[in-house]
């Protein structure tokens, strides 16, 4: 699970918890494979020749391809199955049966390994290959859907990272985005109950729907109030055709982060709390009156804006659950706000990296749920240029992303 459990960032990286260990090991496999069935090879043949010759080792030698099994190619296996008929000729003379049927019957049976080796190899590779091809499309999708937000949008530094749980997937349930407007950065972050497809389409939806009425609507309340109706919309109609639509909802926070006040702006549908770190204090930024979830409001919802202090050097943590939610052995939950006050120090993008790392080690490689975290860092000096300062660049390897916001 550590190896498939993927973590991507916006520091233009795709990283996932205990993945360097697990791809060293892949890459030694091979090799230890090799010097495995070498000493098998070289331990049998001896032994056999060695021990008198009423104790026949011969057909020992069929671990020898068996264990070549996890090499990279055809050519590894056929040599050393060629050294070990080789090895069990030498064995089996030595035996004084040069001339019985057990000869070939060996040497048959380290033949028959071998192809067998070759044919599940064959039929691994082909789901290799089909693995790969369905990651690629998710990795699209992931870039599509969820692409990460801007390393500084006008006087914000910003940094995410998103886990999806479920094994070989990019993408799942939890949605955050940003958009500039005027001389104020809008952000949303979000958890669609449920999973599977349904829960990628409403994430889908209401991205696309938080851009579009971020731009529209002048007040905060009104924007939650127009994402809340658009998700009612896509409940009716999709219980036309799922008994289970009405179940569907989302929870989310919506902010507002004026450049010329020093100060957040949130509405919450049922979200979990944010963080903030200030000089050294570390709180919750507790909202008394959550609004319902988006998709279980109504027309008299009233959506409350709470307003808190958001100074130059401020952080701001937002995150799903899943980030609350994560256990360990003991069945603790992970003590996020314990751990944001310690990196709270640390440049958005190594607070969230770090973030992740340790919760991997909390919950022992396995996080069960979903986990998105946005990390926002108010800068000393907030900058007047509007839209122009966002920083977008297309970063290379896994997936295409803005580069690292790290480099200085």
């Amino acid at each position: 699970m550590t190896a498939q459990t993927h973590i991507v960032t916006s520091t233009g990286r795709a990283t996932a918890g205990g993945f360097a260990v697990s791809f060293s090991a892949v890459r030694l496999r091979p090799l230890i494979a090799v010097l495995i069935a070498s000493a098998v090879l070289l331990g049998v043949t001896l032994g056999g020749v060695i021990v008198p010759a009423d104790v026949h080792l011969g057909v020992l030698l069929v671990a020898v391809p068996a264990l070549t099994a996890a090499a990279d190619n055809t050519c590894t296996t056929v040599s050393m199955t060629a050294l070990a008929c080789l090895g069990v000729v030498a064995v089996d003379v030595d035996d004084g049966l040069p001339s019985s049927p057990i000869l070939p019957i060996d040497v048959l049976g380290l033949l028959v390994v071998c192809a067998l080796v070759l044919v599940f190899r064959r039929l691994r590779d082909v789901d290799h290959r089909t693995l790969h091809a369905v990651r690629c499309v998710s990795e699209t999708a992931q870039k599509a859907l969820l692409p990460p937000l801007p390393c500084r949008l006008a006087g914000l530094e910003i940094a995410t990272a998103y886990r999806s749980a479920a094994a070989h997937a990019h993408i799942g349930g939890d949605v955050y985005a940003a958009e500039r407007v005027d001389r104020t950065v809008r952000m949303l972050i979000g958890d669609v109950r449920g999973n599977g497809l349904a829960a990628v389409d409403d994430a889908a939806a209401v991205i696309g729907a938080f851009r579009e009425v971020a731009h529209r609507e002048l007040q905060l309340e009104h924007v939650a109030v127009s994402l809340d109706a658009g998700v009612r919309r896509r409940v009716d109609q999709a219980g036309e055709r799922d008994t289970h639509a009405s179940e569907r909802f989302i929870t989310a926070l919506v902010l507002e982060i004026p450049d010329d006040f020093p100060v957040v702006r949130v509405i919450s549908c049922g979200h979990p709390d944010s963080m903030r770190s200030h000089g050294e204090d570390v709180d919750l930024l507790e909202v008394p009156q959550p609004a319902p979830p988006l998709g279980l409001g109504d027309e008299q919802t009233a959506y409350q804006v709470n307003t808190f202090r958001f100074e130059p050097e401020d952080t701001l943590l937002l995150h799903t659950d899943g980030l609350l939610e994560a256990r360990d052995g003991s069945g603790a939950f992970y003590p996020a706000l314990d751990r944001f006050a310690l990196l709270a120090e640390d440049e958005p993008h190594y607070l969230i990296e770090r973030l992740m790392s340790d919760l991997t080690v909390h919950a022992g490689g396995e996080v069960q749920d979903d986990v998105a975290v946005v990390a926002v860092r108010r800068r000393a000096a907030p900058s007047t240029g509007g839209a122009d300062e966002d920083s977008h660049h297309a970063g290379p390897d896994l997936q295409t992303f803005p580069t690292d916001c790290g480099s200085r």
